[in-house]
């Protein structure tokens, strides 16, 4: 009996051997580049924690990073594909994205520099800047009170970093049809947009990027909102005026600031004022659950936006520079 109690045990164990093993091959059989959530469980198992306390850190000394590291991550996914090539600095034979007007008040590069020294020392040359950006923008979102989400890794860093490729970002003085179309090129629909376009819950945007509105009696604009805009326009184009009261925590004001005629950009404010998007903008300004389930979905949708895998792109060993 005890013999027959010893073979089941030695079965049972086998058996669990036997599944956990399925579901390990599993987890990596559908091509060692695909993007996956588990992708550095065996490679660099604690990427994930090291990024998440690199990023912790730096905002516990400055909250306003956690916009730029949203900011950045949107900024590397929409030209290129999300491939880190928001990072690669200019040479003398080439000017890179992060020297175009639209990308001059991109912030927060150390805090991707840090993330990586500390994982070349733990795991080199495994996890990509491309994936550094996309996980510290996750972070900095949690960080700041919004929706917890995760997204898949795996992508590879791209090689091709160029100025003129940054005339496809979105503009500030962008219309909403103009805002569709450059969504809708990358695949998102005009809600998962204005979904995306809810990060403006975080940070703050420039006089000279709003201040057309003041000279052009812009009837969209609450007028003692245009006072406002006014007075922190007297400091001069790099005076900072924020997207709503709450500048460093997520959550659903900024939609609530559309409604009330005080969104900061006109790119802003006509998400309310176009009948195609006031719906939705109503719905997020009257549903904050609503608005982070969008916005997580969007944000894990752009994440996986024209990435390199194998062969085309790189593991780069100092993300601004390629290999």
């Amino acid at each position: 009996m005890v013999l027959n109690l010893v073979k089941m045990i030695t079965m049972a164990n086998m058996l669990s051997m036997f599944i956990l093993m399925e579901v390990v091959a599993g987890g990596f059989r559908f091509g060692v580049d695909g993007l996956r959530m588990d992708y550095y469980i065996m490679s660099c198992p604690f990427a994930e924690s090291i990024v998440k306390n690199t990023v912790n850190r730096a905002l516990q000394d400055d909250p306003t990073l956690a916009a730029a590291l949203v900011r950045m991550h949107f900024h590397d996914c929409f030209i290129e594909g999300c491939d880190g090539s928001i990072l690669i600095d200019s040479t003398k034979d080439n000017t890179a994205e992060k020297d175009s007007p639209g990308n001059l008040s991109l912030r927060g590069y150390e805090v991707i520099d840090d993330a990586k020294e500390q994982l070349e020392d733990q795991c080199p040359g495994i996890v990509s800047c491309a994936d550094i950006v996309a996980m510290a923008a996750r972070d900095a979102i949690f960080w700041s009170e919004g929706p917890v989400y995760d997204i898949p890794k795996g992508r590879k860093d791209g090689r091709r970093s160029k100025i003129e490729d940054t005339i496809n970002l979105p503009f500030p003085t962008f219309n909403t049809s103009e805002l569709i179309s450059a969504f809708g090129k990358r695949g998102f629909t005009a809600q998962e947009m204005v979904a995306l376009s809810g990060a403006h819950t975080l940070g703050v945007a420039r006089c000279s990027s709003f201040k057309n509105r003041l000279s052009n009696a812009d009837a969209t604009l609450d007028s003692e909102f245009a006072n406002t805009l006014s007075k922190t326009c007297s400091a001069g184009d790099n005076a900072e005026q924020p997207f709503d009261a709450t500048q460093n925590t997520f959550d659903n004001f900024y939609f609530n600031a559309l409604i009330r005629k005080s969104g900061v950009l006109f790119s802003d404010q006509v998400l309310y004022t176009t009948p195609r998007t006031r719906n939705i903008v109503y719905g997020y300004a009257m549903n904050q659950a609503m608005f982070f389930f969008d916005f997580q979905q969007a944000m894990v949708k752009m994440g996986k936006v024209d990435v390199k895998e194998g062969s085309n792109g790189e593991v780069r060993q100092n993300c601004r520079k390629i290999n």
